[in-house]
């Protein structure tokens, strides 16, 4: 990439997948391990971890200011991820990359492993990303410019 202002993470195919999304419109970004291909939205890699990539993608990217909470995470079948203390890092930073792009308090609506899967399939692009860290699965929802 080329372009000021424009991180360099953001491919010309992830820019114009992100623009053509429009409102509620709903995008996965997902570590390497999420079946990404089996979902049946368009898949386009970035070369970083999640932290790097939803940095990157927030910087253009709107969430959504009309529901609640337009942060879904990944979380164990037995619920360990929403409690405090989930073992994983990645979350808190991502919740705070968030927070720091849209200049307001988020939080996550945890969805656990397998109804994440059929709520992924809702999504109408999913980035995967080179995360190995587990759980680091994660939904938002376009919102306006």
């Amino acid at each position: 990439m080329t372009l000021k202002g424009i991180d360099p993470l953001l491919s010309g195919e992830l820019l114009q997948a992100l623009d053509e999304l429009g409102h509620g419109d709903l995008v996965v970004v997902a570590d390497r391990n999420f079946p990404a291909h089996t979902q049946g939205a368009p898949v386009v890699r970035i070369d970083a971890g999640v932290v790097d990539a939803m940095r990157a993608i927030l910087s253009v990217f709107p969430l959504d200011t009309f529901v609640e909470q337009p942060l879904e995470r990944m979380v164990p079948e037995d619920g360990t991820g929403a409690e405090p203390g989930f073992p994983w890092t990645v979350p808190a930073e991502v919740i705070a990359v968030a927070a720091a792009a849209e200049q307001r308090s988020l939080t996550f609506r945890d969805i656990p492993r397998m109804a994440f899967y059929e709520r992924a399939k809702q999504a109408h692009l999913i980035v995967l990303t080179r995360e190995t860290a587990p759980y680091c699965d994660f939904v938002l929802t376009k919102g306006v410019v």
